[in-house]
Formats: structure tokens, C-alpha cells, sequence
């Protein structure tokens, strides 16, 4: 009793001590977390864009085979494999993302992100953790630095996984084929987590099935004959015919699919042309597709092309357009048996009050692709929204700052312990001792 009273003394003032049901984790939380700190600051200051994550691979395989962990690197690309044999039981992964985005930081922080580094085209651009990864990879090692530390709490295989190019959805696909589930033990359960801009710090949540949308990125070039804009009848403007297909592919969404059915079709870009008086020869629209069902994104996949090549055809356009897609991932579905097995574990961890319930949405996850592989996954989302701007907000989350603003900044703090909080839970109800 006395012991349990100065742990809750020790930690008074934490929003983590304050809002969990569980203080023996909190502390062990809590004893981790300076050293979680300094890595958050230090991975916000040095991030590195998709496929190219080599200092921040370093830095967490290093971490975690200082931990004991049998490491593995460069899986994928620079991939990293930790692993934890702790006697008889299930094999659990447990995976972090490492990369950035092309963003230049505008948050004004004093440890902002001041990093330019050249992109894989040579181009050099501004980087910026604007996903929070940073905080993942924090959450991550401290999670694997608990588990390694409190083997006596648990029994099996923990295998911890860094992914590089999450945001191109690449990496998984890539440390899959590099044999992630042949060279090293497929895993009876896959857990990941995200932060999420439109839940406050020190909450978690969780949808039940469908999680988080299938995603395709399309290149679509629409071919015309150039020439001078003051005799267009001699031309044929693959302008005019992009407009039409951007307005034609609105139909998919308003009079194709089913309108029970989620989807999404965004045309984010469109290039074409160099001056006024100058009709082009060809246009690219780059196009981003969302669905859960997939019939519904075969659908519109398949659409758009069919609708891009009915308007060049009316344009009477010398070739037909060309698409290619470029990236691409499945849906997430949570498995529901877990679900049902682990909210209430989250409950009982962090106080019923702060463990939601939270609705599908339509950003996608290439943690999917270990899911396609046919093991089940549990997909958490760990709130990362200020309290004051939270209670600012008044619930109108289009006055917070999204996944992938130059704006995001996540109150760092509540939201990597609430994490570790959360996956550690989470992996010992999974690799609990029978």
C-alpha cells in the first residue's frame, strides 16, 4: 500500500499519471521517458524522406540491440528487424514507421525542423516529421525498452519492426519481398499505431473492422497536338480535354458507386503548358483514389481510365491517354476478434474515459500489406492534439492543424507516454504467460 501511494506521489502532475488506471505501468513509463525525450527532439531535428531514412535506421537499430534484441538492418531497404525470444508463446510484431515529408516546418518551435536534403530525383527540399513518425519511433523504442526490461511480465517472440517509406506506401511491400516473413518468424498478430490530429493527447483509439482506406496513386498523361493558342483550330488542346475529364470523373463518386459505399476521387495536380499563347501537347494529372471495398476501388480505378480515354476519343486526341499507378496499398481492417480482446485491455491500462471507439477514415496505411498476408492486426491511433487547442476547438477539428501540415505540432509529451502506455499493454495481454 505504502508502495503504491509514493508512485502515485512520485507521479503527480503527469497527464499520464493523472488519467490511467494502471500506475505500476505509469511508472515504468515514466522511468523511460527522458531518454524518449531527447530521441523525439533529436529525430524531429534530423528527419529524412521516404527510401532514404539511413541515420535514422542507424539510430534506432543501435538502440534496440544495446536493449538485447537480435537486430537485423538494411531489410527493404533500411528496414529494421529487432527481435525478442522470451520463451514458449505466440510471435507478436510490433511496428513503427521511420520517414518524413517534403514539408517545410512552420510551427515555430524552438526545435523545429530546419532539415533540406535532395529528394530521389536530386531535387533538394525542405523535410519535416508533419506525421508525427517521430513520435511513433520514440513511442517504439520505448515500448521495446520496457518489454526487454520486464521479460518476467511476459512469454514468446516480440519482433519490433522500423518500416522506411511509409508515406510512399513502399516499405512494407518492400521488407516483405526481402523476406520479412521467411527469414524471420511470422508473426500470429501485427500491432501498429498512429498519432492522430483530431484526438486529444492522452487518448487512444481504435475502429472496429475497417480502419483506414485502400490507396492508389494514379499518373494520367492526355495526349493533343500543340500549336498556336490564336489558331486552335489546328490544334487539339489536351487542356480542354483534362478539364473534362476532371469534371467527368466527379460522376464515379456522384453516379457510379454506390452511394453506401465509401470513396474518394481527388485530382491534386495538374500539369500542362508554358505561356499563354501556347497550346501544349500533352497534360499529367496526378490522381489519388480512396476506398474500402474493393470492388468499389477497382471501380474507380478502372473508371478513371475509362472516362480519360472516352473524352480523348471525343476530342478526336492522336493517341490514346496513358496511366500508370505509381503507389499504392490495400485497406486496413482491424480484426474484430482482437478488437473485442484488446479495447478492453486499453480500457483497464488508461482509464476507460480516454479509450475510444473511433469511426473508419480515408487516409491509408501500408500496414495493410502485412495484414494481406493473412495475419490479424490491430490498428491503434493515439491522440495528439494540445489540451488547449483541443478545448479551443470546441470540436471543429477543420481548426486543427492536419496530418501533414507545415502547422502540425503534437503536444509530445501526453502523447508518447499515452503511446508506450498503450502498446505495451497491448503486446503483454498478447504475449500474456499462460
Amino acid at each position: 500500500m505504502l508502495k503504491r501511494i509514493l508512485i502515485t506521489l512520485l507521479l503527480a502532475g503527469s497527464a499520464l499519471a493523472q488519467d490511467t488506471a494502471d500506475p505500476a505501468l505509469t511508472a515504468e513509463v515514466h522511468a523511460v521517458y527522458p531518454q524518449l525525450e531527447k530521441l523525439y527532439l533529436d529525430l524531429h531535428q534530423t528527419p529524412e524522406l521516404s527510401t532514404l531514412e539511413a541515420n535514422t535506421s542507424t539510430k534506432l537499430a543501435a538502440i534496440v540491440r544495446d536493449l538485447g534484441y537480435s537486430v537485423t538492418d538494411h531489410v527493404g531497404g533500411y528496414g529494421v528487424v529487432a527481435i525478442l525470444k522470451n520463451g514458449p508463446g505466440p510471435t507478436v510484431m510490433f511496428r513503427t514507421d521511420m520517414d518524413a515529408l517534403p514539408v517545410e516546418e512552420k510551427t515555430g518551435l524552438p526545435y523545429a525542423s530546419r532539415v533540406h536534403m535532395k529528394d530521389i530525383t536530386g531535387d533538394t527540399v525542405p523535410v519535416m516529421h508533419a506525421c508525427g513518425h517521430d513520435i511513433h519511433m520514440s513511442a517504439w523504442i520505448g515500448t521495446a525498452t520496457i518489454m526487454a526490461k520486464a521479460r518476467d511480465r511476459w512469454s514468446g517472440t516480440l519482433i519490433m519492426v522500423a518500416q522506411p517509406a511509409e508515406e510512399r506506401v513502399l516499405g512494407a511491400k518492400a521488407m516483405i519481398k526481402d523476406g520479412l516473413f521467411t527469414r524471420f518468424p511470422k508473426p500470429d498478430f501485427a500491432i501498429g499505431l498512429h498519432d492522430w490530429a483530431t484526438m486529444p493527447a492522452g487518448t487512444v483509439g481504435a475502429a472496429n473492422g475497417p480502419a483506414m482506406a485502400s490507396s492508389d496513386s494514379i499518373n494520367l498523361t492526355i495526349y493533343g497536338k500543340g500549336g498556336h493558342g490564336a489558331w486552335p483550330q489546328q490544334t487539339i488542346d489536351p487542356v480542354v480535354i483534362a478539364a473534362r475529364v476532371v469534371l467527368a470523373l466527379q460522376t464515379l463518386i456522384s453516379r457510379e458507386k454506390d452511394p453506401i459505399e465509401p470513396g474518394v476521387v481527388t485530382v491534386g495536380a495538374i500539369h500542362g503548358g508554358a505561356k499563354a499563347n501556347v497550346i501544349p501537347d500533352q497534360v499529367d494529372l496526378q490522381i489519388s483514389v480512396r476506398a474500402f471495398n474493393p470492388k468499389v476501388r477497382n471501380q474507380l480505378v478502372f473508371g478513371i481510365f475509362r472516362i480519360a480515354k472516352a473524352e480523348a476519343a471525343a476530342a478526336n486526341a492522336p493517341r490514346e491517354p496513358e496511366m500508370k499507378v505509381i503507389e499504392s496499398t490495400q485497406a486496413v481492417h482491424n480484426d474484430p476478434k482482437l478488437f473485442a480482446r484488446l479495447m478492453p485491455v486499453l480500457g483497464r491500462t488508461l482509464g476507460e474515459k480516454n479509450v475510444q471507439t473511433i469511426p473508419p477514415v480515408t487516409g491509408s496505411e501500408d500496414f495493410s500489406e502485412y495484414l494481406a498476408e493473412g495475419i490479424p492486426g490491430f490498428f491503434m491511433a493515439a491522440g495528439a492534439v494540445p489540451s488547449q487547442k483541443w478545448t479551443a476547438a470546441q470540436g471543429d477539428i477543420t481548426k486543427l492543424p492536419s496530418l501533414h501540415s507545415a502547422l502540425f505540432a503534437p503536444d509530445y509529451n501526453p502523447t508518447i507516454q499515452t503511446a508506450v502506455a498503450a502498446e505495451v499493454s497491448v503486446l503483454r495481454e498478447l504475449l500474456k504467460k499462460q
